[in-house]
């Protein structure tokens, strides 16, 4: 297994150049963008193989996670994947023309309407799940489990001002 990766590689060149620079957080935040697009890679592959969008994996997920009945206002769904309601709007719509999620008017509230789970989108949400999981796996294996656990701490920590 190599023992430096291009990030050290860029590090080293920037410290040839200008050596009065702390290049740390080079070290770290590099590598995490760099990690970052195998992970939007992986998730990319996953999705397609499920036939499905990032953004209607977004939509279908929180959906799943509500648990059964799967459903959940555009408000809540708003809330949990952080875009606009024009966004949302058309993600509910194309999910609607795809046969993935059904509107329907809030029992509790003859006004409201909620965004409900077909059975097909319930089948795409969990095999997409199922290859997301396990492409993550593949990427975080040269870590140990006590190793993975440990990194993500320190990113659950880093994290925690931006969240």
């Amino acid at each position: 297994m190599p023992t430096s990766d291009e990030v050290d590689r860029i590090v080293d060149a920037w410290l040839r150049e200008r050596p009065d620079l702390d290049f740390a957080p080079l070290q770290v935040l590099s590598r995490v963008g760099r990690l970052a697009k195998h992970l939007d890679r992986a998730r990319r592959t996953a999705f397609a193989l499920s036939e499905l969008e990032s953004s209607e994996f977004d939509v279908l997920s929180a959906l799943r996670r509500a648990g059964s009945p799967f459903q959940l206002s555009p408000k809540q769904l708003l809330q949990q994947t952080l875009v606009s309601s024009g966004t949302m709007t058309n993600r509910i719509d194309r999910l609607v023309t795809r046969e993935l999620v059904q509107r329907r008017t809030d029992p509790n509230d003859g006004r409201g309407i909620l965004v409900v789970m077909t059975p097909a989108g319930l089948s795409r949400v969990d095999a997409a799940i199922t290859r997301l999981v396990d492409a993550e796996a593949e990427l975080l294996g040269a870590l140990s489990a006590p190793e993975q656990e440990r990194l993500a701490g320190l990113l659950r920590k880093l994290s925690l001002d931006f969240d």
